[in-house]
C-alpha cells in the first residue's frame, strides 16, 4: 500500500488534519458550538467554489470565506444564547452565495463531487505540506489561548469578571476552527466535516472526564478513525470518506455504551494515565 506515492500523501494529510480536527474538536465541544463547526463547513464550500470560478485553488478560498465567517460569528454573538442565531443567519447567507456559485460551477461537476465529499486519495505532497503548516499554525494559536479559552468555557461569567475578554476569546477561537474546518474539508469533503472534528472528541468526553486525558484521547481517536479509514478504502475500493466517517459513528456509539458502565469507564481511564 505505501509503495503508491498517493497512498503516502493520503497518510500524511490525514494524519495532520486528524490530530488538528481532535485537538480543535475537543473545545467545540465542551463549549456546545458543534453547530459552529458544520456551519463554517457549509461557508467553506462557498469559497472553495468561488475561488475556482476566478481560477484560484479551491483550498485558498476555502480558507478565506471560513475564517471571515468564523470572525463574523464570533463578533456577532459571544454569548450561548445568542450563538444559535449568529451562526444561523451566516449559514444562511453563506448557503445561498453556496448556491449561487453552484450555479456557474455545473461544468466542473467531479470538483464538486470532491469539495462535498473530500478526495483524500487526490492530495498531492504540496498540498500536504500546505496542510502540515496551517495545522501548525492553528495548533500554536490555540496552546496561545487555551487557559483562558478553558477558563471562558466552563466559568464564562467569572472569567468575565477576572478580566478575560470572553467576545476576543470567541472570535480567536472561531478564527482557529475556521483554519481547522478548511484542513479537514479537504479530506472527508464539507458536508462530512461533522464527523471527524465532532466525533471523536464527542466520544473523548465520552470516556473520561480529565481535561488533559480528554484531549490527548480525542486526538488519538481522530488519527485512529482517519488512517483506519484509509485502509479499508484500499483494501475495498470504497470511498475513504465513507470509512472515515462511519468508523467515527460507531467509535461514538461505542463510547456512549462503555462510558455508561463505570467499570470499563475506570478502566479507560487507567489506560490513558
Amino acid at each position: 500500500m505505501f509503495t503508491y506515492d498517493f497512498m503516502q500523501n493520503a497518510f500524511a494529510a490525514a494524519g495532520i488534519v486528524s490530530v488538528v480536527s481532535g485537538l480543535i474538536g475537543f473545545f467545540l465541544v465542551l463549549r456546545a458550538q458543534t453547530f459552529a463547526g458544520h456551519a463554517l463547513s457549509h461557508v467553506g464550500f462557498a469559497g472553495a467554489t468561488g475561488a475556482v470560478l476566478f481560477g484560484l485553488p479551491p483550498l485558498w478560498g476555502l480558507i478565506a470565506l471560513t475564517l471571515i465567517a468564523g470572525v463574523g460569528m464570533g463578533l456577532l454573538g459571544e454569548r450561548l444564547y445568542q450563538r444559535d442565531v449568529a451562526i444561523g443567519i451566516v449559514l444562511a447567507m453563506s448557503m445561498g452565495l453556496g448556491l449561487l456559485f453552484l450555479t456557474f460551477f455545473t461544468a466542473y461537476a467531479t470538483q464538486a463531487t470532491a469539495l462535498l465529499f473530500g478526495n483524500i486519495l487526490g492530495v498531492d505532497a504540496t498540498t500536504a505540506w500546505t496542510l502540515l503548516a496551517l495545522g501548525i499554525a492553528a495548533l500554536a494559536a490555540l496552546a496561545a489561548i487555551a487557559r483562558p479559552l478553558l477558563f471562558a468555557s466552563l466559568q464564562p461569567e467569572l472569567a468575565e469578571a477576572k478580566g478575560v475578554s470572553i467576545r476576543l476569546v470567541s472570535v480567536l477561537f472561531l478564527a482557529i476552527t475556521a483554519l481547522g474546518v478548511a484542513e479537514c474539508a479537504s479530506i472527508v469533503g464539507v458536508l462530512l466535516v461533522f464527523a471527524l472534528m465532532v466525533g471523536p472528541a464527542a466520544a473523548a468526553q465520552r470516556l473520561t472526564a480529565r481535561f488533559w486525558h480528554g484531549i490527548l484521547l480525542s486526538a488519538l481517536l481522530a488519527l485512529a478513525e482517519a488512517w483506519f479509514g484509509l485502509v479499508l478504502a484500499y483494501t475495498t475500493d470504497w470511498p475513504a470518506s465513507f470509512w472515515i466517517t462511519a468508523i467515527s459513528g460507531a467509535v461514538y456509539l461505542l463510547a456512549i455504551a462503555v462510558g455508561s458502565l463505570p467499570a470499563f469507564r475506570s478502566a479507560i481511564t487507567a489506560v490513558v494515565r
